[in-house]
């Protein structure tokens, strides 16, 4: 596959997700007078974390676009870095309130995985402030960029082995759903922040990662926001 066409498959599926996913957050403010009392709390979670992914997603992949259009990534690396950083500050929030989902969904306390999983996504947005992440740089530094990702790996695959075992133990498979899309989003992540810098290609790893977002939403809103009732 050419470069110029690998561009115009980015360009091509950042405009068409950034626009899937704001109208599905869209649908979720519309739709929330469908939640009921048992699934408010976590209805508005959900609908506060596809909110922050649709805000930071358009800083990455968004200002990327605008990139691409004003001269290229190498040109406008201010642009790409901070969408970079935006993104990185929104998803760590994400797991934050996915750890809170988990704790409602299956009425647990704030024990120690929920203070360890929260703690570890603090000790990120921590690990992110100092200038030696280069945010206003197309390429991270490998070091850096694995530093903060490590602590991303520990909050998202923790809380989705969190919620698999309790959904396997109630039964239930909505919760089964969500964790299985973010395993599959690691699935595809995983490679590309170790490998990225050797083999660019891995990038493309990217778009079924983010699809798997999107899945979550869609299973969220068809769950929770569609209807009124409790989701199995």
């Amino acid at each position: 596959m050419s470069e110029s066409l690998l561009l115009w498959v980015e360009i091509i599926f950042d405009i068409l997700y950034l626009g899937t996913i704001w109208v599905v957050v869209a649908m979720m403010f519309k739709k929330k007078l469908n939640l009921t009392k048992e699934t408010a709390k976590i209805g508005r979670l959900f609908m506060w974390c596809f909110f922050l992914l649709a805000l930071g997603d358009t800083g990455h992949v968004g200002f990327r676009v605008l990139a691409y259009g004003m001269g290229g990534l190498d040109a406008n690396p201010l642009l790409v870095g901070f969408g970079s950083l935006a993104t990185a500050v929104t998803v760590t929030f994400f797991y934050m309130l996915t750890v809170e989902i988990w704790r409602l969904r299956f009425d647990k306390k704030r024990g120690a995985f929920w203070w360890i999983l929260m703690a570890v996504g603090i000790i990120r947005l921590g690990i992110m402030i100092p200038g030696a992440n280069s945010w206003g740089s197309v390429v991270p530094p490998f070091n850096w960029s694995l530093a903060r990702n490590i602590p991303l790996m520990i909050q998202g695959l923790g809380i989705a082995v969190l919620i698999l075992i309790d959904a396997v133990k109630h039964k239930d498979i909505f919760a089964k759903k969500v964790s299985l899309m973010i395993f599959l989003s690691y699935l595809c992540y995983t490679p590309v922040i170790l490998f990225i810098q050797k083999v660019p290609l891995l990038g493309m790893l990217m778009i079924p990662k983010t699809l798997a977002y999107v899945a979550i939403a869609f299973i969220a809103y068809r769950a929770l926001f569609k209807k009124k009732g409790i989701p199995g």
